[in-house]
């Protein structure tokens, strides 16, 4: 369903402390920009099979949310391929796709067209997604007023209304309420039960455990390891205990 040959991601990062479009002007003109290149990982290979559920772990700045970017076909890797055999549902940085000036109302069109819906279903399907968000009246209400929490609500809400063939989640399930985090979790195990392929990053250990078949951990710019949830985990808790 997802294969990854090889790529590695790198960015170019100014060496200077450049504030606007002036002093980079400036500091061009000057000779004094320069840029180091920063290896975010590299040479990452793996293949996901229809309906695994595969976790990504990794400390903070190992590139595992830019490795969701890169399968998502957001970010383009520096070198390698991705390749993806069906319809890919993102679910990245909260509130993307999302104009915060809107309704939460106006955003389900929005940000429901933005993944591949047409009106008519989104129509059909408006109920539904306002029920399971749990807005309330809040629905009518322009989203830049809405709590951190809410925006997952609405986002989640758009995002599973139908059963995607792939699901690509980025700590999704750790933003909202107790209950509202068990309910998205109901959600997600209907999904893989149904036959979703599934690639999540979560820093809770134990329900990547509880959830994935396999799991991917980045380390030192280098996937170290990619094996069976279980295997991954125990050796990532003794590496860091």
């Amino acid at each position: 369903m997802i294969k990854v040959e090889h790529i590695s991601m790198k960015f170019n990062v100014a060496n200077d402390k450049i504030m606007s479009l002036k002093e980079t002007i400036v500091a061009l003109l000057s000779g004094r920009l320069k840029y180091e290149q920063f290896t975010v990982f590299e040479d990452v290979s793996f293949n996901i099979e229809k309906g695994e559920v595969v976790g990504i772990v990794g400390k903070n700045g190992a590139g595992k949310s830019t490795l969701l970017k890169i399968i998502s076909g957001v970010l383009k890797p520096t070198a390698g391929n991705v390749s993806i055999g069906g319809n890919v549902v993102p679910m990245l940085e909260l509130g993307s796709g999302f104009d915060m000036e809107l309704t939460g109302q106006e955003n389900i069109f929005l940000n429901g067209a933005i993944l591949g819906y047409s009106k008519e279903f989104l129509l059909k399907k408006y109920d539904e997604i306002v029920a399971f968000s749990e807005l309330g009246d809040f629905i009518y209400m322009p989203i830049r007023n809405y709590s951190s929490g809410m925006l997952a609500r609405l986002a989640f809400s758009i995002a599973t209304v139908v059963k995607p063939e792939i699901l690509i989640v980025d700590e999704i399930l750790s933003v909202g309420d107790a209950g509202f985090q068990a309910k998205s979790l109901n959600r997600m195990m209907e999904l893989m039960s149904g036959g979703t392929t599934v690639l999540f990053v979560s820093h809770d250990l134990q329900q990547i455990e509880d959830m994935c078949d396999r799991v991917l951990w980045l380390e030192n710019h280098k996937m170290r390891m990619y094996d069976n949830a279980k295997v991954v985990c125990k050796a990532y808790k003794e590496y860091w205990l």
